[in-house]
């Protein structure tokens, strides 16, 4: 069976640099995208998905620190480091402050750069498995995706709202025991008052219509008290 490739979008301006570490990347096994300016990045970033960005930092019109933070507020999923000339210790710590993955600094051997690429990306999809793992429960006949919102029943999605997902999460966490309003409303809405109480007991209500399709859970109410998720083995 083939290996899968990962897809890596590289913005770098030099033609000599861009060519060669497009080609040396795409035979180790990594499909490159290159790309000599931000703009032009970007634009391809709105119909693409990549598991990688590397970004040079010394280029015209946008950049690579302009680049990474649009990237960020854009497509906040990719990761990406910095392959620049630029080694001033300001640059650096800027470049981890935007968020990179990695600072490597120019020039760098086409080897050690492979051998750092896989390792990142073998670490990040390890990090990401471990999240959807802590992301997932089995609710019954639900399925719930903290990370995604979503509640599934067989074939029927329903997307959560941010509160609803949060105060689900709270729940499945302690389930099949008592969860005082206190607890819930400085956890989850930060103070515990009236107001913020009769909010909550709208989310629990809204949560109580999706888990009724499933006869073996229910939201319980403790009177002054709290709720309970129960949930039948």
């Amino acid at each position: 069976m083939n290996k899968k490739k990962h897809r890596i979008i590289l913005v770098e301006d030099s033609a000599d640099l861009g060519y060669l570490l497009s080609e040396y990347l795409s035979m180790k096994n990594f499909e490159i995208n290159w790309f000599i300016n931000g703009i032009s990045a970007l634009k391809n970033l709105e119909s693409n998905k990549y598991d990688l960005a590397i970004l040079d930092i010394t280029m015209p019109d946008m950049d690579g620190f302009s680049l990474a933070e649009q990237m960020k507020e854009r497509f906040p999923e990719l990761p990406f480091l910095f392959l620049s000339a630029r080694s001033l210790k300001v640059d650096v710590l800027k470049g981890f402050y935007l968020g990179a993955v990695d600072y490597l600094k120019k020039p760098i051997d086409e080897e050690e750069l492979v051998i750092r690429i896989e390792n990142l990306l073998n670490r990040l999809n390890s990090e990401k498995r471990v999240e959807e793992d802590i992301c997932h429960f089995k609710l019954g006949q639900f399925t719930f995706n903290s990370l995604n919102q979503e509640l599934s029943f067989n074939d029927e999605i329903f997307h959560l709202t941010t509160k609803e997902s949060e105060l689900l999460h709270y729940l499945v966490l302690r389930q099949n025991m008592l969860c005082s309003h206190k607890d819930i409303l400085i956890k989850l809405w930060g103070n515990n008052d009236y107001f913020n109480k009769k909010s909550l007991n709208v989310f629990i209500t809204r949560l109580r219509k999706y888990l009724e399709k499933d006869s073996a859970i229910s939201l319980d109410n403790v009177h002054s008290q709290g709720f309970i998720l129960r949930i039948e083995k």
